[in-house]
């Protein structure tokens, strides 16, 4: 009795926090949840549960059919991802991940996106030292060389026929290569040394969309003179966190 009072006595907010928690209990698994689905996934009281079903139902939010009642996201969810892909910009979103992962290290940070057989850089925070490494914005290289390459190359799952065509005119050894995929789905990131740039260390982290693919990923660049095994794992740590973060911000939900 005390949360319907509530809800009628003005306290919007609550509602609106609530109705997002529905919404937000849909995974990109769930084609439709039923009643007793969405009361395992979000606290609510069943008469609160169904009036704010109604309430999303009527705006376009959520559509239902069947009996039991089943419920999916509806044509407004549609519409406001539309609005929020044509203006999406994957550089800002990163921006202030990248911001806090550039002052907490000190070294170059950067954001790469696949692009077939290459990857491409599409960010990059340089290091304010003397000593250094970046590539600038617009920078490509095949996706089987680096640590920022190859972190994205591990999650892709590719065949080793898609290996085998990725490594085309290069010196790679696919035996070694194959070896390093699975040590970064171990690590969860990947690590190279003195591989594009003598003296240069690489540490990149992947991040993933709302399908579960891998979108991009998170490297960090400095000289090896900086980077021993120490500091590489605690860069490496800060990387993950900050590539999670923006997996969720691109929707994804880690299983």
């Amino acid at each position: 009795m005390e949360e319907v009072e509530s809800e009628k006595g003005g306290d919007g907010v609550r509602a609106v926090d609530r109705a997002l928690e529905i919404l937000q209990a849909f995974g990109a698994g769930d084609r439709e949840l039923t009643v007793a689905e969405l009361l395992t996934r979000v606290d609510l009281r069943r008469p609160t549960l169904y009036r704010l079903l109604y309430t999303l139902e009527k705006g376009g939010f959520l559509s239902s059919n069947g009996d039991p009642q089943r419920f999916r996201l509806g044509p407004a969810i549609g519409q406001l991802a539309w609005a929020w892909t044509s203006s999406f910009d994957l550089s800002d979103v990163a921006r202030p991940l990248l911001s806090s992962l550039w002052e907490d290290t000190g070294e170059t940070v950067a954001l790469f996106i696949p692009h077939g057989s290459r990857r491409i850089c599409i960010s990059e925070l340089p290091s304010p030292q003397p000593l250094s490494f970046k590539r600038g914005i617009g920078y490509s290289e095949r996706i089987v060389r680096g640590a920022s390459g190859r972190a994205l190359l591990a999650w892709m799952a590719p065949t080793e026929v898609q290996i085998t065509r990725y490594c085309e005119g290069l010196e790679v050894d696919i035996s070694t290569l194959m070896a390093q995929l699975e040590q970064a789905r171990d690590l969860g990131y990947a690590v190279s040394h003195d591989e594009l740039i003598k003296g240069a260390v690489a540490i990149a982290a992947p991040f993933f969309d709302h399908t579960g693919n891998v979108a991009g990923s998170i490297g960090i660049f400095g000289p090896g003179v900086r980077l021993d095994q120490a500091h590489i794992e605690q860069i490496a740590a800060k990387l993950r966190t900050s590539a999670s973060a923006l997996s969720s911000l691109l929707g994804y939900k880690a299983e």
